[in-house]
């Protein structure tokens, strides 16, 4: 039996969510894409708690393609970090592909000086 698309990413998730996990000195970046939107968390494991978080609908000045959408989401989640006094991360796709709005996402952050 063929796996739909959404079971095949939660495979993959899980396969990564094995390896990749966040402490309060280097919290999991955790990406959620939807169609129309793009959010991103920084996440404490250990404690259970989220560090910080913004997503596409936050951000009203943002504008352009989901890309650089994207892009923005990055560098906000960064700046948000840098108050929290956080500087390096462990990146989690969450499953999905590191291509397009996710790299883009990633890229916009590591701009703002998050290291991973």
């Amino acid at each position: 039996m063929a796996l739909t698309k959404i079971q095949r990413r939660h495979r993959i998730k899980n396969r990564i969510r094995k390896v990749v996990s966040g402490t309060a000195a280097k919290p999991r970046l955790s990406v959620f894409r939807s169609n129309k939107e793009i959010s991103a968390q920084l996440i404490d494991d250990v404690a259970g708690v989220t560090i910080a978080s913004t997503s596409s609908l936050k951000l009203k000045d943002a504008k352009g393609t989901k890309i650089e959408v994207a892009t923005a989401v990055g560098k906000d989640l960064a700046a948000k970090a840098s108050k929290a006094g956080v500087d390096t991360v462990a990146f989690d796709r969450n499953g999905y592909l590191y291509h397009g709005r996710v790299k883009a996402l990633a890229d916009g952050a590591r701009e703002e000086g998050l290291k991973f």
